[in-house]
């Protein structure tokens, strides 16, 4: 008999022991520090303040191709169903974008170095013929940025005229809501009066 009222005396005891160690373990890790109250290293990469042109360059670069990238399929991923034709057309706009932002800040590191050589040219370091080589290639990467950034405000106001037909016709089924219409139209009418500039 002693026996069976030994066992449940020893498990409360056992029970009142394990709860009493964790209260100690408890207040021991309170006076710890908490691993995250511990802020990690500042990266020398993350430190950059003015980054030069040519890693400027370089970025925009990289994001073009990454947009390409992710451009490349997506129209088999609309066609087996995983993508949205919006999400389509979405990514198709990016690549458009970034084109156009790589060849505008082609443009103006142009234009730096053009003004770097006609100073170099008043010192003499450098001839006339080479100062006239950089204007043509001024001019012929000037004249790529304007088709660049035509073909950018032509796709955007397609992706616009586009996303109205959408929310028209989500409108006219009942799933879509006035304000998205609204939207739409602003939107449209604000590129349309930018193009017109």
């Amino acid at each position: 008999m002693a026996r069976i009222f030994a066992l449940p005396v020893a498990l409360s005891v056992l029970a009142i022991v394990s709860v009493w160690a964790a209260d100690q373990s408890g207040e021991n890790k309170s006076q710890e520090p908490d691993p995250f109250d511990v802020e990690p290293p500042i990266l020398k990469q993350n430190l950059q303040d003015d980054p030069s042109p040519e890693s400027d360059m370089a970025r925009l670069e990289k994001r073009l191709q990454r947009a390409k990238q992710s451009a490349a399929g997506a129209e088999r991923l609309y066609k087996i169903g995983v993508l949205a034709k919006m999400e389509v057309e979405q990514r198709l706009l990016k690549v458009i974008r970034c084109e156009s932002e790589l060849a505008n800040a082609r443009v103006d590191r142009a234009k730096e170095e053009l003004a770097e050589k006609e100073s170099q040219l008043a010192t003499g370091e450098i001839t006339k013929d080479e100062l006239e080589s950089m204007k043509i290639a001024l001019a012929q990467l000037t004249e790529s940025a304007q088709v660049a950034t035509a073909k950018r405000e032509r796709a955007e106001l397609e992706a616009a005229e586009a996303n109205l037909r959408r929310q028209q016709k989500l409108l006219k089924l009942g799933v879509g809501q006035k304000s998205d219409v609204t939207n739409a139209e602003e939107k449209l009418a604000e590129l349309k009066a930018q193009n017109n500039r």
